[in-house]
Formats: structure tokens, C-alpha cells, sequence
């Protein structure tokens, strides 16, 4: 299950810098758009819209990237952190839903499940 694990983790890191990448495309192409046509109004408003959209796929796209690097460290809250997101990726079909099936299946294992769980203390 360890190259299950550090697959997925992999590929969270890398989905979530897509993410990020495609965030500052967004946010040049609006933003630069606004700014070529030379008008105050457009502006201001392309600035708005190309902040707001860059932010929201930034904020997608972090938790990715923080899972990913968890999981490379058999981080407990990593392994709750990307179940979470597992979830939510279902609904982003078809891709999504294959990486979502994929993840719950591999960190449901009891196997994977003790590769997250602390030592006990002594």
C-alpha cells in the first residue's frame, strides 16, 4: 500500500500545482484583458473578476498540495484531509471521480490505515 500511498500523493501535489498554475493564467488573461482595452471601468471590473476566480481555484487547489506532502510523511491528518477531498472530487466527473474511487479505496485499507497511525508512547 506504500506505492498506493505515495501514488496518490503524487498526483495530489501535482493536480493541486495544476490548479495553482491554471489560477495565475486565469488571473493574467482577465486581469491583462482589462487592462489592453484601456478603459477605467473594464479596469476595475476585469480586476475584480480575475482576483476573484484566481483566488477560488487557489483555495481548491492548496489543500491538494498540503494533503499530498502529508501523506509523503504518513501525516494522520493528512490521510482525513485527503479522505475529505476524496469526497468532494467525486463530483468533478470523469476524471475526478476515477482519482476520488481510487483514493477512498486506498486509504480505507487496513493496511494504510496503520501506516497512519501513530507509535504508540511509552
Amino acid at each position: 500500500m506504500e506505492k498506493h500511498v505515495t501514488l496518490f500523493a503524487a498526483l495530489n501535489i501535482g493536480f493541486g500545482a495544476l490548479g495553482v498554475f491554471i489560477a495565475l493564467i486565469i488571473f493574467v488573461a482577465v486581469v491583462g484583458g482589462g487592462l489592453l482595452s484601456g478603459d477605467a471601468e473594464a479596469m476595475a471590473i476585469t480586476s475584480i473578476v480575475g482576483i476573484v476566480v484566481a483566488a477560488f481555484f487557489i483555495m481548491i487547489s492548496v489543500p491538494d498540495i498540503i494533503g499530498g506532502i502529508g501523506l509523503l510523511k504518513y501525516k494522520p491528518w493528512a490521510r482525513i484531509l485527503v479522505l475529505i477531498i476524496a469526497v468532494l472530487d467525486l463530483f468533478w466527473i470523469p476524471i475526478g471521480t476515477a482519482i476520488g474511487i481510487y483514493t477512498i479505496w486506498v486509504l480505507l485499507q487496513d493496511e494504510t490505515v496503520k501506516l497512519f497511525t501513530p507509535p504508540p508512547k511509552l
